[in-house]
């Protein structure tokens, strides 16, 4: 369970962004409603005047962070953790696959998975639609809509959070993306405005999608049970997606996120195995492969198709404004993988980010879309694309009325939409709790429900005023400034790779930590055959250990270096700093492992019972170094001591060589 303050209090949130965030959200809110006309011809106009005059950038961006995303992948940076070199992942691949899914863009999947590909198939771009030509260029635009460069978009966020934020401790917040480039100046008032911007456009982007999405929901529901389409049912449906979301927010990550996550994922597949049953199977099969075959043939020209030679308001009203709306929802997405993806590599997170909803959205997007469109040349004989025209939000049921158990297929969407709707809601307020309180990972109940209720609140008043579409423009209008943010942040990011592999570089270029010669060989035997439990394992560590780092602070004193030695419950950590620049930190911690089999009489028994033993492990700024030196002698520990803060003196020396020192990465939890 989470450990947050159960009462109300100030001293968990970030004042400025928090207070600020509000009373611009409400600002925005007040004019939508009280001038929705207005508001709709302002945001609309900017929208408009961005496609116009920017189009070129969005395409070129967006292109640069795929590129980008598969450099880093592929690169030396690849095998980089996101934490401590000793972390784990905090969940498993099946959940941790089943959050990115739900939180990228699950409920977009419901609301177009039919809707886009007819669309393109009966009004292309080029050509002559609802022909066969038409529906083969439908399925791989809209492949390319929803494929690899929007979670791009989502990975070049996520990426730069988790890692400045679990392997160098700066704060989960937007604001620390830019350190590299703007040093201790993201505590002040930019970092201030990036981390509003950021809760403005997750508040605005999940309230209207809770505004635009209920009219699916509203739909399904008459489909079922001849519920009436209004407003005031709507409304309804928002209070009750808000309380599930209230409490799914205060239940935490692993209690509510994750399993309402996991259950998406569930119904999705059971909703995916009835269209491949129910519809042409044998031409669903085959159209997966050859969708995907011709998006990545078409994957180049697509990317950088602004249709110059031949002007068309389609590539506003589609491609760009898909470009500016993941890029509108990259901070509440990012912010959201990077909190569940601590512990992966870099290679992991960016094929695990690109590839894996990536691809069960292209089989969704086949099994809809193709199943939609063979309809509409069949038996439905155009009815499916006049009902897409005519409102999208009742597309996927009139395809249910053309299959058999087409109302269990309706009541199994419907469900899942409210699930969806549910998650992105309650992910979206675990994004915003996290930025107003600092980066507290784990912030206030309070905060959580109040965030949860705001989504709630502003995306009724939206939905009376008539202003959601008028939001969804501005959502897409913030896209612009933002991407300059973004690309930025992909500058900063390799610089802060640049300097990890230089640290590596010191290290190899220096490699003198402890070595077997310099141990006494009884010490060696001893270590050998002998396995520690708690007791003496903690004695060694407050005695001689302590006593090594106590000396070697004594001595770092008397040449006027600041050096101070601390002490936790299972660890001491010695601490030498350097002003602005990175600062020295050698830690040694006591672990826990489960004894060698010809120690252990029974290895079958229960964990609770089994014996243990215990290790002094080295850790530095980036986490355990996989020695031990339990029973080592103070000379060998202070020795090694001195080698490592030889090796972080060549590294320092490196970097000023490569790097102006007023760009250095100093970690937060060096301070």
């Amino acid at each position: 369970m989470p450990n947050s303050s159960p009462g109300f209090s100030l001293k968990h949130i970030n004042p400025p962004v928090f207070f600020g965030s509000v009373i611009l959200i409400f600002a925005v809110v007040l004019f939508a409603v009280s001038s929705p006309d207005l508001a709709g011809s302002v945001f609309s106009q900017t929208q408009n005047w961005i496609v116009d005059s920017f189009g070129w950038f969005y395409l070129l961006a967006v292109a640069v962070f795929l590129l980008f995303s598969l450099y880093l992948a592929l690169s030396q940076y690849g095998s980089i953790r996101l934490g401590p070199e000793h972390s784990q992942p905090d969940f498993s691949y099946s959940s941790w696959f089943a959050m990115l899914f739900s939180a990228g863009m699950g409920i977009g999947l419901i609301f177009y998975g039919v809707a886009e590909p007819v669309i393109h198939m009966s009004s292309p771009p080029q050509g002559e639609g609802h022909s066969v030509e038409a529906a083969r260029e439908a399925m791989a635009t809209t492949f390319f809509h929803w494929g690899l460069h929007a979670w791009s978009i989502y990975a070049v966020v996520g990426l730069s959070l988790a890692y400045f934020g679990f392997r160098h401790g700066l704060p989960l917040t937007l604001r620390s993306a830019l350190y590299p480039i703007i040093g201790e100046r993201m505590h002040g008032w930019i970092g201030h405005a990036v981390d509003i911007f950021a809760v403005l456009g997750t508040m605005f982007g999940v309230a209207t999608s809770l505004g635009l999405g209920v009219m699916q929901v509203n739909a399904g529901l008459s489909y079922l049970f001849d519920i009436q389409v209004s407003t005031t049912v709507q409304i309804i449906l928002i209070a009750i997606i808000t309380a599930f979301a209230t409490t799914s927010v205060v239940a935490g990550l692993d209690a509510g996120i994750r399993r309402l996550s996991i259950l998406n994922l569930i119904l999705a597949g059971a909703l995916m195995v009835y269209m491949l049953v129910s519809g042409p199977t044998q031409h669903l099969l085959q159209a997966v492969v050859q969708n995907t075959g011709h998006y990545l043939d078409g994957l180049m020209e697509k990317t950088f198709n602004l249709y110059a030679y031949e002007p068309t308001e389609w590539m506003g009203a589609w491609t760009l404004f898909y470009w500016g709306w993941w890029i509108a929802w990259s901070p509440f997405v990012g912010m959201f993988i990077a909190r569940v993806s601590r512990g992966r590599t870099i290679r992991e997170f960016v094929m695990g980010v690109l590839f894996v909803p990536v691809g069960f959205t292209f089989v969704w997007m086949t099994l809809f879309g193709n199943t939609a469109i063979a309809l509409d040349f069949g038996i439905a004989d155009g009815a499916i694309a006049a009902a897409v025209n005519s409102d999208v939000s009742t597309a996927i049921f009139k395809v249910f009325d053309y299959l058999p158990m087409g109302n269990i297929a309706s009541m199994l969407a419907t469900l899942l939409v409210i699930t969806f709707f549910v998650t992105s809601s309650d992910s979206g307020s675990l994004v915003i709790d996290i930025i107003t309180s600092g980066g507290n990972h784990e912030p206030p109940t309070w905060q959580r429900v109040f965030w949860a209720v705001t989504e709630g609140v502003v995306a009724i008043a939206l939905l009376l005023a008539g202003g959601l579409a008028a939001l969804q423009s501005a959502a897409i209008a913030s896209a612009l400034p933002f991407t300059f943010i973004m690309l930025v942040i992909c500058y900063g990011l390799h610089k802060g790779l640049r300097r990890e592999s230089l640290r590596l570089e010191a290290r190899n270029q220096d490699d003198h930590s402890i070595t077997a010669s310099e141990v006494p060989w009884q010490v060696r035997l001893k270590r050998m055959v002998t396995f520690p439990g708690r007791e003496r394992a903690t004695a060694f560590l407050n005695s001689e250990v302590l006593d090594a780092f106590t000396a070697v602070r004594k001595e770092f004193a008397k040449h006027d270096l600041h050096c101070e030695v601390q002490r936790g419950d299972d660890n001491i950590v010695l601490k030498v700093f350097h002003g602005d620049e990175e600062n020295f930190r050698y830690g040694v911690f006591l672990s826990s492992h489960i004894a060698p089999s010809f120690v252990v009489s029974d290895l079958h028994m229960d964990a609770a019972r089994q014996h243990h033993v215990y290790r002094l492990d080295v850790h530095l700024s980036d986490g355990a170094q996989h020695y031990d030196i339990m029973d080592y002698p103070r000379e060998q520990i202070i020795s090694d001591i001195l080698s490592q803060y030889n090796k972080h003196l060549l590294y320092l020396d490196m970097a000023r060589a490569t790097i102006a020192p007023s760009d250095s990465l100093t970690e937060e939890a060096n301070a």
